[in-house]
């Protein structure tokens, strides 16, 4: 079985408003969870999380998401709708990539490539994407390469390079597209002087049904990075993940349980499934 990945967005308390301004801008989307600290969500059907998590984590373009539109409709829609109190960083245009694209960064800080495309050869209707800066620029190739050694079913499908005399370093990652399990990820580097790089404001759950998957992953992902508390960890490239128990949305959902669940886990850095369980 295939491990679901979704991405978790570290709001500061505005995760439902976040949530319902995103439903309204994508068809075929719902808010499947509404709790204080945790608002799910999906948009065209795939998987968000919306985190209450306070100040601390602002949201770059260092992940962004892309938004593939079938029509020229569909993308002034989607792009119309984000538009509200966004801050544009290259406008809805014809490029050599796409018939009609651009890039915005939304009223909450999430930044969308919005595009006209062929969402079934891209993989998907939204599609996360990494850029590789700063210090981490020119390793895109290297970080797809760890993923898909650690994660099953996984696959590099095509790399874009930078030639000689484009505007970045020859034979670096202009655009790449991979998959982990069944999600499909862009990578692209960088080696402009932006001022952000990864951080923990975007991060990518893992939910695991045994405690020997919680224990692979985590033991793979921290090779050259870092633990933190409570199921998070940053792996050698500066990329936040979340490895947690499938059970864990049940237990918390427990009145009789949640508390002492919670308090378990808090003291945790890698999730122990057993001692949620004897909470």
């Amino acid at each position: 079985m295939t491990n679901p990945i979704y991405p978790c967005l570290w709001f500061d308390g505005n995760a439902k408003a976040a949530a319902e301004f995103y439903c309204s801008a994508f068809p075929n989307s719902k808010i499947t969870a509404d709790t204080p600290m945790v608002v799910n969500f999906e948009l065209d059907g795939k998987k968000f999380m919306g985190l209450n998590g306070g100040p601390q984590f602002k949201f770059n373009p260092s992940i962004s998401f892309f938004a593939i539109c079938e029509t020229e409709s569909e993308v002034d829609s989607v792009w119309n709708k984000l538009l509200k109190d966004a801050f544009v960083m290259m406008p809805l245009n014809n490029y050599p990539w796409s018939k009609k694209y651009g890039w915005l960064r939304d009223t909450f800080g999430i930044s969308w490539q919005v595009m006209m495309g062929d969402a079934e050869q891209m993989g998907g209707k939204i599609i996360p994407a990494f850029m590789f800066t700063g210090s981490q620029a020119g390793k895109a190739e290297s970080a797809m390469n760890f993923y898909a050694a650690i994660f099953r079913d996984s696959k590099i499908k095509d790399i874009n390079r930078y030639l000689a005399g484009e505007h970045d370093v020859e034979g670096t990652v202009k655009h790449a597209r991979f998959h982990l399990g069944k999600e499909n990820f862009v990578a692209m580097d960088s080696s402009a002087p932006h001022a952000f790089e990864f951080n923990e404001a975007i991060s990518f759950v893992l939910e695991c049904g045994k405690q020997e998957e919680i224990d692979y992953y985590w033991g793979k992902l921290t090779e050259g990075g870092q633990e933190s508390q409570c199921g998070w960890l940053k792996d050698k490239f500066g990329v936040s993940w979340q490895i947690v128990p499938t059970i864990l949305g049940k237990l918390m959902s427990d009145p009789t349980k949640s508390q002492r669940v919670m308090a378990a886990f808090m003291q945790m850095k890698k999730f122990d499934i057993e001692k949620l369980l004897n909470a």
